[in-house]
């Protein structure tokens, strides 16, 4: 295997070469996609993966250092510049890149001792290492993803894998494309790549656009249920910031993160067809009317069903006033019968009402008589599992400033750069 003296295969062409890659990847990382969840993907593994296969672990860290570099990162080592990044998270970012690439580089060393050459195996040994690129750099963006939000790695993972972790993978193949036109034709050949790289980022624009789009019309739709009555305005929102986060501690998947977050948004969306003189009624219902109200749920049910992007949510919405015990409805479930977000969704929905002003009982309850009533009727009314949690959520954020009023969580500012980058959420 031939090596230069400067440490670099022959095939990336010298230090110029190695130039013309670190160009590529730093126009590659311009302009990330912010993914939900915080996260902002770019198209930089296609060069970095290249030179990494074309120069070898060399080539591999200059441009994965010197291709995600970022203005941001010079203002927070310079006094007196807001909106930088600390050192110890450009730190990391530059490590969640340059460690995966110098790897696969290594790997591809093995199985390819002779350089990079023009095959239907090496194609196969470049995607294999370019695969192992980018889901090492999206490990180290989990773990801090799942140290910021005190969640299971594995969890974090897997919802980055299912967001955007497989199309990504598929960069690989085109970096060794890009590779071979590179050693056939030269550094012009080269340039159209931007067209299928622009493609794919704005590929994950279109994705995030018709997902925003999405969440603003379930908003819509739980204002909707809100403003007809001035008592509950905000409720659904605050129902959903809490169900969120008690999914969190009980280390629900990322997909059941998502529903319990449209879950909670639309929970109460039956009572749209509740008539207003039993939803708004101050006082004690009747019997009849009581039996009026406990049809929400299956109204809601019946509403959101033929949404089938929210069918995840159908269980949530029909049986989050189950109890435990099995005395509660539409359907008498009893204990484990009882979908586990549903009972998720019961312990939130139960304590932002005891804590927020209702027609039927203008005074809050404070949060610790909240609390010991979730005690009370724990094993009755509530799955004993998530009221410990529950506590234990409270126990260690204590900063809910008021009842009834969405608590801020303060986040661990892990911002992170390159592939996938994680900026602080404000508190």
């Amino acid at each position: 295997m031939a090596v230069s003296t400067h440490g670099l295969r022959p095939e990336i062409g010298g230090v110029f070469g190695l130039a013309f890659w670190v160009v590529l990847a730093a126009l590659s990382a311009t302009a990330p996609v912010r993914m939900p969840g915080g996260t902002l993907v770019n198209v930089t593994s296609a060069p970095v993966i290249a030179a990494a296969v074309l120069g070898g672990p060399a080539a591999a860290a200059v441009v994965a250092l010197l291709g995600t570099l970022e203005w941001r990162e010079f203002k927070g080592m310079l006094p007196g510049l807001h909106g930088g990044i600390p050192w110890y998270g450009t730190l990391y970012n530059h490590a969640s890149v340059i460690i995966p690439a110098v790897l696969a580089a290594g790997l591809y060393g093995i199985f390819s001792p002779k350089g990079f050459v023009v095959t239907p195996l090496d194609l196969l040994v470049v995607a294999g290492v370019g695969t192992v690129h980018i889901m090492g750099n999206n490990l180290f963006t989990a773990m801090a993803v799942a140290l910021r939000e005190r969640r299971p790695v594995a969890s974090v993972l897997s919802g980055m894998i299912r967001q955007y972790g497989i199309s990504l993978a598929g960069l690989a193949p085109l970096a060794w494309l890009m590779g071979v036109v590179y050693v056939t034709v030269g550094p012009l050949g080269v340039l159209p790549f931007a067209l299928p790289l622009y493609t794919t980022r704005s590929a994950y624009q279109r994705i995030v656009e018709i997902r925003d789009m999405f969440t603003q019309t379930v908003k819509s739709l739980a204002s909707a249920v809100d403003a007809k009555d001035p008592y509950t305005a905000g409720h659904s929102v605050r129902v959903q910031q809490i169900a969120k986060d008690l999914g969190g501690e009980l280390n629900c998947s990322e997909s059941e993160l998502e529903a319990l977050e449209w879950g909670g948004l639309l929970h109460d969306i039956g009572k749209i067809g509740i008539p207003d003189a039993i939803l708004l009624k101050q006082g004690e219902l009747t019997r009849a009317e009581r039996l009026i109200m406990n049809t929400h749920p299956v109204k809601g049910e019946e509403i959101i069903r033929p949404v089938e992007k929210l069918s995840p949510e159908l269980p949530i919405i029909r049986h989050h006033h189950e109890w435990y015990n099995g005395s509660g409805y539409p359907d008498r479930l009893m204990g484990e019968q009882i979908p586990r977000l549903a009972r998720i969704m019961h312990v939130a929905d139960a304590f932002e009402a005891m804590t927020a002003a209702r027609p039927y009982r203008l005074t809050p309850l404070t949060e610790e008589v909240a609390l010991s009533e979730l005690r009370k009727y724990t094993g009755v009314q509530f799955d004993p599992e998530v009221v410990a949690a529950f506590e234990r959520l409270i126990a260690t954020q204590p900063d809910w400033s008021r009842p009834g009023e969405l608590r801020r969580i303060a986040p661990r500012p892990i911002p992170l750069l390159g592939h996938s980058e994680l900026e602080p959420r404000p508190a």
